[in-house]
């Protein structure tokens, strides 16, 4: 008998079962769909209650808000990482792939899940790292592409189009109240896209914000 057989059995983790899994996707949906109606401090029972698990479901899965609001955060960021490699695979048109990118990113709402990343929340966990990078290399991909074909205006950068699609997927005061709000955010990011294109129709104020423009604005934020 081989004496490290039984070592690596006895050490190999159990894999969860398929409806612990599940459970804890519909947690991370219901979440994600709670934070964007009513912000990040909407009770955890309400969360529970719309995922249809128990309490202690959740907090078996998510012990902390904090570890709730990662996973969803987490998620969003890696599906969005992947409408933007979709969109630069399957659009022949670069600027045809930015403009698919950036309807399917509204669709996560992500300008209206920003107010949950507070101080409680670890932006610098190295995980979340992996998934922001992995997605701002995907869009400046886009990005590039779009410049390279001669579709997207010359003085626009990649921090331009994420300020925007944060703004415009953020709802107004009082947007709850609003029916069908995504038609209006899919109209107005239209308008924007029609802005981007080459020849461009005037001269913008300032000077393009690029990723690293973001970043020393979130440093400064963050002192």
């Amino acid at each position: 008998m081989n004496p490290t057989a039984g070592t690596a059995s006895a050490r190999r983790v159990p894999r969860p079962r398929a409806d612990a899994l599940r459970n804890r996707e519909r947690i991370v949906t219901a979440a994600r769909e709670m934070f964007v109606e009513f912000g990040p401090q909407v009770p955890l029972d309400e969360i529970a209650r719309r995922a249809g698990v128990g309490n202690a479901t959740l907090y078996r899965n998510f012990p902390e808000r904090s570890d709730l609001v990662h996973e969803v955060v987490l998620s969003v960021t890696a599906r969005t990482a992947e409408r933007a490699a979709e969109a630069a695979a399957e659009e022949a048109d670069p600027f045809e792939a930015l403009r698919r990118f950036t309807h399917a990113a509204a669709d996560e709402r992500i300008g209206a899940l920003c107010p949950m990343i507070d101080g409680s929340f670890d932006k610098e966990h190295p995980e979340l790292l992996a998934e922001r990078d992995r997605l701002e290399e995907a869009v400046q991909g886009l990005v590039d592409r779009a410049h390279a074909s001669g579709r997207l205006r010359a003085d626009v950068a990649v921090g331009d189009l994420i300020v925007a699609l944060s703004q415009l997927t953020r709802p107004l005061p009082g947007g709850a109240c609003l029916p069908d709000f995504d038609q209006f955010v899919h109209r107005h990011l239209q308008l924007f896209l029609d802005g981007l294109e080459a020849p461009a129709r005037s001269v913008l104020p300032g000077t393009a914000a690029t990723l690293e423009t973001l970043r020393r604005r979130d440093a400064g934020a963050a002192s």
